[in-house]
C-alpha cells in the first residue's frame, strides 16, 4: 500500500506544479499583443483540456487502487506525458 500512497502524492504533487505553472504562462499572454494572445490562448485551451484529461485518469487510478496499479499505469503515463509535451511546447515569445 505505501507504493500507492507514494504514486498519489508524486502524482497530486505533480498536477499542482502544472496548475502554477499554467497561472504563470496564462499572466504572459496578458502582456503579449494582440495575434500572440490569440495564438497563446488557443495553446492554453489545449493545456487545460489535457489537464483535465490528467486529471480525470488520476482520478480512475486513485478510486482502482494499489490491486489495478498496473492496468492504469500505461494510461496514466501517455496522460501524463502528453500534459507534460503540451508545457514544453508553449513558448510564449513566440507569434506563431
Amino acid at each position: 500500500m505505501m507504493k500507492m500512497e507514494a504514486n498519489v502524492k508524486k502524482m497530486e504533487e505533480q498536477l499542482k506544479l502544472w496548475d502554477a505553472k499554467l497561472e504563470v504562462l496564462m499572466a504572459k499572454i496578458k502582456v503579449a499583443g494582440t495575434q500572440a494572445k490569440i495564438e497563446h490562448r488557443k495553446q492554453i485551451d489545449v493545456i487545460k483540456a489535457k489537464r483535465a484529461q490528467a486529471q480525470a485518469k488520476f482520478e480512475e487510478f486513485k478510486a482502482a487502487g494499489n490491486e489495478k496499479w498496473n492496468s492504469f499505469k500505461a494510461g496514466l503515463e501517455v496522460v501524463w506525458n502528453d500534459l507534460d509535451a503540451a508545457f514544453n511546447e508553449f513558448k510564449p515569445g513566440n507569434k506563431e
